[in-house]
């Protein structure tokens, strides 16, 4: 019989043979890789292990970031557009003020991450960010939506659990198929956006802007649309539309469309 303080010390002796692992380069090191790249020799940082470093401020348009491991680092207000981020790992990233315009992030976890203020406008994104933060981001023109076309591993779509949008920008973003249950959506602009067959349960759209809005066969069960606008939202075959809060006494939703 194998007693309790047999596994204790077992455990121990496994820890105390466990290092932690710095870092594979500090932020000066990063720096200077980065002062040398150019568009064709850009800096090297494929799969690099830079969990928890301080990169704030920084220009990484000439760095390859393929697959590196930010959890938990700051890349607050760093210039990273255009990049290709798939495969990196980024949960509890804070990208707070960070321009990720145009760039591509694929089979990623972005989860309890700071992306207030965020500039996401044009990008490619198929993630989990569920609880982070987006408030006051930009999410114009995304093409965040599930393609349909191209699921050779089943379905891979953008989740966006739990996350604060609170007046965020998302004019003419494709969020098709996305799953955004709880998200806090107050006061953002969502006019011309995509949210076909989107998961959207709980969601809170008061004094959000959702004019043109396609929520053809979302679920909308228990969402709240308190003063939102809802000029010309198409509504069709929506699901749970008895128990939207705030939709029978809107003042637009007469220029909306429902079955």
């Amino acid at each position: 019989m194998i007693h309790q303080k047999h596994i204790i010390l077992a455990l121990s002796l496994i820890l105390s043979s466990m290092t932690v692992n710095a870092a594979d380069l500090n932020r000066s090191e990063v720096q200077q890789l980065l002062k040398k790249a150019t568009k064709t020799k850009p800096a090297d940082l494929r799969r690099k292990d830079l969990k928890g470093v301080n990169l704030s401020k920084l220009d990484f348009r000439n760095a390859d970031l393929w697959g590196a491991d930010l959890r938990g680092a700051n890349l607050s207000q760093s210039n990273l557009s255009g990049l290709v981020l798939d495969l990196t790992v980024m949960t509890g990233i804070n990208l707070s003020g960070a321009n990720l315009s145009r760039v591509s992030i694929f089979g990623v976890s972005m989860m309890r991450s700071d992306l207030s203020n965020v500039n996401f406008s044009d990008s490619r994104v198929i993630a989990n960010l569920d609880n982070s933060n987006m408030s006051n981001a930009n999410l114009s023109n995304v093409r965040w939506g599930a393609d349909m076309k191209n699921q050779p591993m089943g379905l891979m779509r953008v989740s966006l659990n739990k996350v604060n949008l609170s007046n965020a920008n998302m004019k003419n973003a494709d969020l098709g198929r996305t799953t955004m249950r709880f998200a806090n959506l107050t006061g953002a602009n969502l006019e011309n956006a995509i949210l076909i067959s989107a998961e959207l349960g709980a969601a809170n759209f008061t004094d959000a802007n959702v004019s043109h809005v396609d929520f053809t066969s979302a679920k909308l069960a228990e969402s709240n649309f308190t003063n939102a606008t809802l000029t010309g939202a198409n509504f069709h075959k929506i699901q749970g539309q008895d128990s939207i809060r705030g939709l029978k006494n809107n003042k637009s939703k007469s220029t909306a469309l429902f079955d």
